[in-house]
């Protein structure tokens, strides 16, 4: 009988999760599900929420059984490091406002404090007056203000992930609360930039990006799409119409060599879905400009690699399928190299594994919207290198 994917998370020998995927994938809501459905809080949602789904009808045994700690680092200034550091903070303590309202906690949040002390004191506080308890730590984005600083201003990144760095600091804390009061962490993001840096901090967290069994877990199958193009009472005569245009510019991708199945991206599967149904007719944009911009704004991380080298890259990759490790983990104080750089555009969704020659990847555009998000991004790179040369 197949397992679904919380069955298989907890299932896992491994406690501490990185799970990452390209942007607009769907990994928000996979963390709201998972906070959902682990909440002690939740009891008596339960039936509701997940009743009628695999995981209603096959509870696991820590269901409802946590204290659910949740962080989001999207949204972050990163403008100066004042700004960064303090809207980390801002984050760090209104989630934990949040949590110990949730859980009636005595505890005072002092906003005047380190992120890193106020993560501790709420540990300490935590494992004397709540001894029975143990705390599932969820963190969403956790990279995506350390990636828009690496594009933007990598001294300033190196010096929030060195050694004496604030988020450092905050990841050894967390670390350290896995020998007290926290049981599971689940981390979500698209880059695995910040891990080295973070490494000697926080290095108890196992990924599984690239794991056959997780390849779809977050995103949808084909199946699923049919899914629920039947629910929304789509005829199969306009399923005929409406699918071949769907694969074409939002299906492709693939995060495991021995992955059986390509992936559509679910946000802009959704965006074409509603459009459709509210109008009766496809849409006659077929990306949503807000996938578009974040897509451009993310592309600042690939001037990390510089120059001359960067265009050859960009042309390999666009005229045919590129043979190419993926490098597990980024180290952001060592000069970007071509291999880094093929292995981030395959992170942020630009790439996807197609194939493999001799068992290394074989990387090629997911599909027509991402050839046209990439041309773009492309042209832009070429104007501004023209420019240069003739200034």
């Amino acid at each position: 009988k197949e397992k679904l994917y919380i069955e298989k998370l907890e299932n896992l020998p491994e406690t501490n999760i990185m799970f990452l995927r390209p942007r607009k994938f769907g990994k928000t809501l996979f963390t709201s599900v998972l906070e959902n459905y682990y909440d002690k809080n939740k009891k008596e949602s339960f039936e509701k929420l997940y009743g009628n789904t695999y995981i209603g009808k096959n509870p696991t045994k820590l269901k409802n059984s946590y204290c659910i700690l949740r962080f989001n680092f999207s949204g972050i200034d990163t403008s100066t490091e004042e700004a960064t550091i303090r809207g980390f903070k801002k984050e760090v303590a209104s989630s934990i406002e949040v949590f110990i309202n949730r859980y009636n906690l005595e505890f005072h949040v002092n906003k005047e404090d380190e992120a890193e002390n106020i993560l501790d004191n709420l540990f300490k506080s935590f494992y004397i007056q709540k001894p029975q308890d143990k705390i599932y730590v969820i963190i969403d984005e956790y990279d995506h203000f350390a990636n828009e600083l690496l594009g933007f201003n990598p001294e300033q990144f190196r010096g929030l992930v060195s050694k004496n760095g604030k988020v450092r600091k905050w990841y050894e804390i967390l670390k350290e609360g896995t020998e007290t009061v926290v049981d599971r962490i689940f981390i979500t993001g698209v880059a695995p930039i910040t891990l080295d840096s973070l490494t000697s901090g926080f290095n108890i967290g196992t990924d599984i990006t690239q794991d056959e069994e997780f390849n779809e877990m977050i995103g949808f199958t084909e199946e699923e799409l049919k899914k629920i193009l039947k629910n929304q009472e789509i005829s199969l005569k306009e399923q005929e119409k409406i699918i071949p245009i769907m694969k074409e510019n939002y299906d492709g991708y693939k995060f495991c060599l021995k992955a059986k199945n390509q992936i559509y991206n679910s946000n802009m599967c959704l965006y074409f879905l509603s459009r459709y149904i509210r109008l009766g007719e496809i849409p006659d944009k077929l990306i949503d400009t807000n996938i578009a911009s974040d897509y451009s704004k993310i592309g600042k991380m690939l001037d990390l690699c510089k120059g001359e080298n960067r265009l050859e890259i960009l042309r390999k990759t666009v005229q045919e399928p590129i043979v190419n490790t993926i490098i597990e983990k980024f180290n952001p104080a060592i000069e970007f190299t071509e291999n880094d750089m093929i292995s981030m555009l395959y992170y942020l969704g630009y790439l996807t594994i197609s194939g493999e020659l001799v068992g290394i990847p074989e990387l090629t555009i997911p599909n027509k919207v991402m050839k046209e998000i990439y041309a773009n991004y492309f042209m832009q790179i070429m104007e501004e290198e023209a420019n240069f040369k003739i200034d």
